[in-house]
Order: C-alpha cells, then structure tokens, then sequence
C-alpha cells in the first residue's frame, strides 16, 4: 500500500474528461470517472489508518500515490477476470452478510451511511460493490491455493531456511474476571467453587469490559504487556489454578490455562501455517502469471493529476 504520509499539497489542476479511458484490461476499459471513485476509497482507507474521517480535501495530498493505485486498480481488475473464467460466481448470501455485519455496529441507517462517506464511499451501493468483488477475488484465491500440495521434505526445507520466522516470545494464556475489591473477589471465588461456570461469572460482574463479554477470556500475550502483579500470576503462578490478585485497576481472580516458554516453535507446531504460506506464494505466483497473458494497457499521464471534486448530485 502507499506509504501514509500526507506529501505537500499540489496545485489544483483543471477538471478532466470523466469519460477519459484510463486503462484497459483484457475486454474492459477503466474510465477516469471509474479511477476517481476507486482512487477516494483508497485515499479513504489510508487516512482512517491514521484516525482521519476522509473527505474531499484530503484528495489531492495523495495525487503522488495515484499511479500506484491506477496499478492496483488494474490488477484487481484481471483477478476479476481470472475468476470469471474459472467459473467463480459472487454468492449474494455472502455479500449479504457480509454488508450486515459492517452495518450491525451502527444504531441507523443514516449513522450506516454516515460511516461510508467517512471511509471514502459515496454510497451504500458503491461498498456493497467493493464487497462483493473482495469476495469474488478471495474465493478465487482460496481456489487456487487448495489446488497446491506440498511434500514433507518441502515443507521441512522451507521450515529450516525460515527458522527465524517461528522465534517466539513467552506467552500465557488467560482469562481473568477483574471486580472492585477483595469481598467482591471472594464472592467470585465462592461462586466458582460451587462449580459454577467461569464464563458465566465474568459475565455477570467483571468489570473489564474488553473480555467481559468473552468469558473473562484475554487470550494469549507476551510476558511484560500487562501490569506487573498480573504478569508475575500469569507467568509464574501455577497452570490451571485460580488465583487472586491485586493491581491499579481493582481485584483479579484469574486462571492460567497455558504456557509457552520463548524460543523456536518446532516445525509440528507450524507445518499448518508453513503449507498456508507455500500455497499463497504459489497461488500469487499463479495470479501474476496469468495476469501477464491478459493485454492490458495503463495510462499512468491521464491519472497523474491531482483529483477533482466529486460531482454535486
């Protein structure tokens, strides 16, 4: 992706033909019109990174990225393509979904359409158009890399030429329910030593809203994250036992379900993610290949300028 930093700002240039052909892929022609609103979306997703809200300003501060993203643009394009002639179809059910599941965290519509021009969209159209060609191309990706296989003696070859990819720090895996103080942890303790379900106990009164919801689970962390007196129970306090401890942020009955000491993981533990790798690099390695048989022709001169405007609808 471009790199996130806001370049000086250029200066304002003429409008330009929306109907300009900016590229062409295989059969399809890209039009300047088309590139704008593709080229708001990125200088959208790269100024939320930052925690900025996109709009129209910011636009021509990133015009020095735009033959980049003419680029992406133009590979997105021919994967789409590509998918298309392996029989990939966009699932609506999974569009659908997915469109919802971005929604469900606002409380409106309008709030809904509110988030989308901050993220550089026009219209819910335009992102549920995004999100179904992200699909496609992810679909026809997953295709790809079922069809590559490895061997045992690949996959151990690459394991020992990438050893330093599999270093890992020391890490424990805990869930936690944190209360006020020591009579509510006692509450707590009472409620799991009558069997009570941990989960069920976080839920109802622990006061750390991240894992609350989660069963009081934290997952698994690095040693030193933490505050101290959770980081000594966590890493030095026994497996599988509650204990109870005291920081700055109240009262925490917790339990250690595992721990990993630092060091290189053995290749068992990574075979699963070493063959994943090996697929996707020759998956990509399959894309670029085919990408190269499809003519395609870039206008980078007709992009270069900085962006206009939206049209006033």
């Amino acid at each position: 992706a471009p790199a996130q930093t806001t370049p000086a700002k250029p200066a304002a240039q003429p409008a330009q033909d929306p109907a300009t052909v900016v590229a062409r892929v295989g059969p399809e022609t890209l039009t300047l019109g088309e590139f704008e609103r593709q080229y708001r979306i990125f200088v959208g997703r790269l100024v939320n990174r930052q925690g900025v809200p996109y709009s129209d300003e910011v636009l021509p501060y990133f015009a020095e990225y735009r033959p980049q993203i003419l680029d992406q643009i133009v590979r997105q394009r021919g994967i789409l393509q590509l998918a298309a002639a392996a029989g990939v179809k966009s699932d609506t059910a999974k569009v659908d979904a997915a469109v919802q599941e971005s929604r469900q965290d606002f409380e409106s519509d309008a709030e809904f359409a509110d988030a989308l021009k901050s993220a550089g969209y026009e219209n819910e159209a335009q992102f549920r158009a995004n999100v179904q060609e992200a699909l496609v191309s992810n679909d026809y990706l997953a295709k790809l890399r079922d069809r590559f296989k490895f061997n045992d003696a690949v996959v151990a070859q690459y394991y020992r030429s990438h050893v330093a990819d599999y270093r890992r720090a020391a890490e424990a895996c805990v869930k936690h329910i944190l209360v006020k103080d020591d009579a509510a942890a006692k509450t707590v303790q009472d409620r799991l030593k009558a069997g009570e379900d941990f989960a069920k106990v976080a839920a109802d009164v622990s006061l750390d809203p991240g894992s609350k919801d989660k069963g009081g689970d934290l997952g698994c962390f690095e040693q030193g994250v933490t505050v101290p007196e959770f980081d000594r129970a966590s890493f030095t306090g026994p497996l599988n036992v509650v204990q109870q401890v005291k920081s700055e942020f109240g009262t925490h009955v917790l339990i250690v379900s595992k721990r990993t000491q630092a060091g290189v993981a053995p290749q068992t533990e990574v075979d699963a993610e070493i063959r994943r790798t090996l697929a996707d690099d020759a998956a990509q390695k399959y894309v670029t290949s085919q990408l190269a048989r499809i003519r395609t022709e870039k206008f980078a001169d007709r992009v270069a300028t900085a962006a206009p405007a939206p049209e006033k609808k």
